[in-house]
C-alpha cells in the first residue's frame, strides 16, 4: 500500500515500508537541521502534537498549515528539526522550515542559472517583487518589463514565466528576470520583422514613448520612427496633440535601413493627401471660411480644412486699417472668412485675403467722391507736408501744405489747421490703387488772386507795413494774405548794401504798384516811384529789376522754397516709393 507524504508545494508517493522505515529512524539519525517524517497524534487548541521516533513529541502551530482543519490524527507530514530539546523536554518542529527547505534543495539540484521557471507574484517590496517560484525569488523593478513599471499593484498574483539569472547558495537569495524573457523574445521577432517588412506597406503598432520630434512606435518586436512632420498633413507643435504613450495606430513603412536597424514610419501617409489637387477645389476667388491656427507678425495662419493652411497676411486683413501686427486683430481659434488669392501645389501654400471678401472703399471712393467736389472731414494727423483728413471711417485724404493757402507760404499744417478741426475741401485726386485722395483746402475758397486786377492798377499808390525781409528786398503787406515786393533797387535813391539797414519789419511805407502777374501771384512795388508826380510815372525797365520770370526770388513763396526737404513730401499724383 502507498502512502502520500504531504508537503505544500510537493506531493512525494512512497510506499508503506519505505514510511515505516523513516519513521522508525534510531537516534543517531536525528540532528538539528534535518527534515524528517512524523505522524499526527493529536490536534488540540490549535496545535498538532507530532511524533518523529524521537525520545519525545514535538508540536508544530497551527499557523504553519493552510488549513489545521484538515489535518487527521494518523497523517504523516515533514517537519524540521530546529530544536531537539526545549525547555520543556521537547522536539521544537516547524512544518513550514521544511517545505523551504524542501524547494529550495529542488531549485538547487533541479535548476541553474539561466533556467526558465514559471512563478507567481505574491508581494510587492521595496525595488521590486517577491516571486513564488517553489521558493521565493527577488524580481527587481527593472527586469519585470522593457518598459519601466507605472502601477505595481497590477502585478500582485499574476503568474509570470522568469528567468533565473543568480543563485546564491550561503544566502539562499535567488534573483529572477521577465525582461531577458521579453528581451530575447523580441529579438528573435525583430529579425523576423526586418525580413518580412517592406517600404510601403501598412503595420499596427503601439506607441511606446514620446520625444518632441517625434514618437516612437513598438511594430511588435522593433521599435520604429514616427516623425513629427509625418503625423498630420496640418500643422501641430507637439506629438502629444496626435497620439499618447500607449495608443494603438496604424501606420506606414516610409523607410528601411537594415544596417543600423532603423525604421521610419508615416502616420499622415495612410490618409489621402489633401493637397491633391487643391487647386481645383479651390480656384483662385473661392471664398473660404477656417479656423485662425497660428499667428506670426507678418500675418496668420489660416485652416481651410484638415491638413490645408492658408497665410493671410497683414497687408490682406483690411482696406483702410494700417495693422502692423496679425495679432493687433486676430487670435488663434477666431473663426474668419477670406479669398483664395494664390495658390503653390509645389510648396503647399495658399495665400488668403480677408479684406476681399469686403467692399473696397477706395474702389467706392472714386465714384462716391470725384474730382472737384466739395467734402467735409477731420483733421485727423499732420506730417511735415501736409495734414490728414478723414472724410469716413477709413478713408482719408490728404491736403498737401501747397494746397493750403492761395496767400501764404506755409512750413507746417499747424499753421492752418488744428487736429480735430472740421474742414471743407475739393477733391483734386483719387488713386484707388495706392488708397490716396489729395485734397486742396484753398481750392474750396474763393481765389484772391483771380480778382486782382479789379482790386489793383499798375501805378496805384498803396501804403503798407513790412512784414518780411530778404537779401533781395522787402515784402509789404497789401491786404490779408496778400503782399508785394519791393526790390532793393526800388526803396531808395540812393544805393543800398543791405535792405535791414533801411527798413524794418513793422515799418509803414507808401509805395507804387508796378507790376502785377496773377498768374504767378506776384506784385511788384517801387518805394521810390511813389515819389513820383502821377502825371510823370510810368513803368520803365529799371522799374522791373529784379521781377521778370526766371530772375532772382520775387515773391513770397519762392523766398522759403529751401526750408522744407523734397525727400518727405508726397504730392498729387505721385506715387509712393
Amino acid at each position: 500500500m502507498e502512502q502520500t507524504l504531504k508537503t505544500d508545494g510537493f506531493s512525494i508517493g512512497l510506499d508503506a515500508a519505505a514510511v515505516d522505515a523513516m519513521y522508525n529512524n534510531t537516534l543517531k539519525d536525528f540532528s538539528v537541521g534535518s527534515i524528517v517524517p512524523g505522524k499526527v497524534l493529536r490536534i488540540q487548541d490549535d496545535e498538532a502534537l507530532i511524533d518523529i521516533g524521537y525520545k519525545s513529541e514535538g508540536i508544530v502551530d497551527g499557523d504553519e498549515f493552510e488549513d489545521i482543519d484538515t489535518v487527521k490524527v494518523g497523517d504523516t507530514i515533514e517537519v524540521f528539526i530546529e530544536n531537539l530539546e526545549n525547555d520543556y523536554g521537547m522536539v521544537v518542529l516547524s512544518k513550514k522550515h521544511a517545505e523551504q527547505q524542501r524547494k529550495w534543495d529542488h531549485i538547487v539540484n533541479d535548476c541553474e542559472e539561466g533556467s526558465l521557471v514559471e512563478g507567481t507574484i505574491t508581494r510587492a517590496i521595496k525595488g521590486g517583487f517577491i516571486v513564488d517560484i517553489g521558493a521565493d525569488a527577488f524580481l527587481p523593478g527593472s527586469q519585470v518589463d522593457v518598459v519601466p513599471v507605472r502601477n505595481l499593484d497590477d502585478y500582485i498574483g499574476r503568474t509570470l514565466q522568469v528567468k533565473i539569472i543568480k543563485i546564491n547558495k550561503e544566502r539562499k537569495n535567488i534573483v529572477v528576470s521577465r525582461r531577458e524573457i521579453i528581451e530575447e523574445s523580441r529579438r528573435e521577432q525583430k529579425l523576423k520583422l526586418l525580413g518580412e517588412i517592406k517600404v510601403g506597406q501598412l503595420r499596427k503598432g503601439t506607441v511606446k514613448n514620446i520625444t518632441d520630434f517625434g514618437a516612437f512606435v513598438d511594430l511588435d518586436g522593433i521599435d520604429g520612427l514616427l516623425h513629427v512632420t509625418d503625423m498630420s498633413w496640418g500643422r501641430i507643435n507637439h506629438p502629444t496633440e496626435m497620439v499618447k504613450v500607449g495608443d494603438e495606430i496604424e501606420v506606414m513603412i516610409l523607410d528601411i535601413n537594415l544596417d543600423k536597424e532603423r525604421i521610419s514610419l508615416g502616420l499622415k501617409q495612410t490618409l489621402s493627401n489633401p493637397w491633391q489637387d487643391i487647386d481645383a477645389k479651390y480656384p483662385i476667388g473661392t471664398r473660404v471660411r477656417g479656423k485662425v491656427v497660428s499667428l506670426a507678425p507678418y500675418g496668420a495662419f489660416v485652416e481651410v480644412e484638415e491638413g490645408v493652411e492658408g497665410l493671410v497676411h497683414v497687408s490682406e486683413i483690411s482696406w483702410t486699417k494700417r495693422i502692423q501686427r496679425a495679432s493687433d486683430v486676430l487670435k488663434v481659434g477666431d473663426e474668419v472668412d477670406a479669398v483664395v488669392l494664390s495658390i503653390n501645389t509645389d510648396d503647399k501654400k495658399i495665400s488668403l485675403g480677408m479684406r476681399q471678401t469686403e467692399e473696397n472703399p477706395w474702389e467706392v471712393a472714386a465714384h462716391k467722391y470725384p474730382i472737384g467736389s466739395l467734402v467735409k472731414g477731420k483733421v485727423r494727423n499732420f506730417t511735415s507736408y501736409g495734414a490728414f483728413v478723414e472724410i469716413e471711417e477709413g478713408v482719408d485724404g490728404m491736403i498737401h501744405v501747397s494746397d493750403m493757402s492761395w496767400t501764404r507760404k506755409i512750413n507746417h499744417p499747424s499753421e492752418v489747421l488744428k487736429k480735430g478741426e472740421e474742414v471743407e475741401t475739393v477733391v483734386l485726386e483719387i488713386d484707388a490703387v495706392n488708397q490716396r485722395i489729395s485734397l486742396g483746402l484753398k481750392q474750396a475758397q474763393e481765389d484772391p488772386w483771380a480778382c486782382i486786377n479789379d482790386t489793383y492798377k499798375e501805378g496805384q499808390k498803396i501804403s503798407g507795413k513790412v512784414t518780411k525781409l530778404t537779401n533781395f528786398g522787402a515784402f509789404v503787406e497789401l491786404e490779408d494774405g496778400i503782399d508785394g515786393l519791393v526790390h532793393i533797387s526800388q526803396i531808395s535813391d540812393a544805393h543800398v548794401e543791405k535792405v535791414k539797414d533801411v527798413l524794418n519789419i513793422g515799418d509803414l511805407v507808401e509805395a507804387r504798384i508796378v507790376k502785377i502777374d496773377p498768374v504767378e501771384h506776384r506784385i511788384g512795388l517801387s518805394i521810390k516811384a511813389a515819389k513820383i508826380a502821377d502825371e510823370d510815372f510810368e513803368i520803365s525797365e529799371e522799374l522791373l529789376t529784379g521781377l521778370r520770370p526766371g530772375e532772382e526770388m520775387v515773391d513770397l513763396s519762392s523766398a522759403f522754397d529751401g526750408l522744407l526737404t523734397g525727400n518727405e513730401e508726397w504730392h498729387p499724383g505721385q506715387k509712393a516709393e
